[in-house]
């Protein structure tokens, strides 16, 4: 009786060490509500037509996308760490899986992670515009994915992720962090060269927090996205393939194969906190580069101000304003603004976003947030993740609840 005893002592010390070296923990966010918007195509219209309507609807994932996940982290010893994260992304509305179907679509990874020396981590990953950058935009705080900037031709409100990828996360260096991230194309040169660089990425992006400061940059290379199931972006490609979808001509509709040759992104943000306000400006620069099969470029400049006030702890208010300009030629600018002979077109974007987001505990908040887009240049207004709307203007307001655990 003692020896059984005295084993199941031991064994309880060695559970007991063993819990206390690693971990994993189940977490989430469920996020929905309703969405009113003032004019939207219906499927299979061309957004320059007339045949735009007023919508209510149910909306999902609006202040952060529904999910559920898995992390773990091992005490290796010496400050050295295996880690985890295995991250589901789903519609709450329909109960569907979301990122293309995939099990685990919003992240997928395993690494090492250092106090030192840094974190090196392999798997579907963010890019570092969206890790340095992205925290710091309307669209990825309290203004819903439609206050990010038109199309999310940045990325900031990360559309998509990277497959394939090396990443690497330096330690913090009383402020500075740096970052830099490699997504394999998985194709053998086929001859000409070109099959390692087929469906490619790569970023780096750098930032500092210290106080009421917090600064970032970043930038973001893709090469032939989409082209190919096994490369850095598939599946989950939409960006300026939704704005020209041109396997079908309707513009608000993914295209089932990129258009897009080249896409790259250079980004820079900050922010102060004055006690309870803080203020924010952001600035981005996207540039696509078409295949033969559409033809020309679409170069973007976004540039954001914004603020958020907490009016008491549990009440935060919050403003923005973005200005996008561009400039578009040849075929896209043919097939999306009938320009005779792909002529350069230069549309342009005011987005004005509005919130308010109650939070009930440390846990649940609601929240109720106005988007409006003016278009010139004769555009046509979309709120990021909206139908085109038939018009210049385009007007949503959208409430709902947000849960954590």
């Amino acid at each position: 009786m003692k020896k059984s005893l005295l084993a199941l002592g031991v064994l309880g010390a060695f559970a007991g060490a063993a819990h206390a070296q690693s971990s994993v923990t189940l977490y989430g966010i469920i996020d929905a509500g309703l969405t009113y918007t003032s004019n939207e195509v219906n499927a299979g219209y061309n957004a320059n037509t007339t045949n735009g309507s007023k919508n209510f609807k149910f909306s999902n994932g609006n202040l952060q996308g529904s999910r559920w996940g898995l992390k773990g982290a091992e005490d290796l010893g010496g400050g050295l760490k295996a880690i985890f994260v295995l991250e589901n992304g789903f519609s709450l509305g329909n109960g569907t899986l979301g990122q293309g179907g995939r099990m685990f679509g919003r992240q997928a990874y395993v690494g090492l992670s250092s106090t030192t020396a840094g974190t090196v981590t392999i798997g579907r990953q963010y890019d570092s515009v969206v890790d340095f950058v992205g925290p710091l935009a309307v669209g990825s705080q309290w203004a819903t994915f439609s206050g990010a900037h038109p199309f999310d031709n940045d990325n900031l409100n990360n559309s998509f992720r990277i497959n394939n990828s090396v990443k690497y996360t330096s330690a913090n260096y009383s402020g500075f962090s740096f970052g830099g991230l490699y997504g394999f194309s998985n194709q053998a040169n086929n001859g000409g060269g070109s099959g390692f660089a087929n469906n490619r990425a790569w970023s780096a992006g750098l930032g500092y927090a210290n106080g009421p400061l917090t600064l970032g940059a970043g930038y973001l290379y893709i090469g032939s996205p989409g082209n190919g199931t096994a490369g850095a972006i598939n599946g989950d490609y939409a960006n300026l393939n939704e704005v020209g979808a041109f396997n079908n001509g309707t513009v608000g509709t993914a295209a089932t194969t990129s258009v897009v040759d080249k896409q790259q992104v250079y980004a820079a943000g900050g922010s102060f906190a004055f006690g309870p306000a803080t203020f924010g400006l952001v600035y981005s620069h996207s540039k696509f580069d078409y295949t033969p099969l559409v033809g020309g470029s679409w170069k973007f400049d976004n540039i954001e101000a914004n603020a958020k006030y907490m009016l008491t702890p549990a009440l935060q208010l919050g403003a923005s304003y973005t200005y996008t300009w561009s400039k578009l030629n040849g075929g896209v600018a043919t097939t999306l603004y009938s320009s005779a002979g792909g002529a350069e077109v230069s549309p342009k974007w005011h987005q004005v976003n509005l919130g308010v987001d109650y939070f009930l505990s440390k846990r649940t908040d609601t929240y109720l947030v106005g988007n409006w887009q003016h278009a010139s240049n004769g555009s046509w207004a979309q709120l990021n993740g909206q139908p085109a709307s038939s018009s210049a203007n385009q007007f949503a307001v959208t409430a709902g609840i947000r849960h954590k655990f």
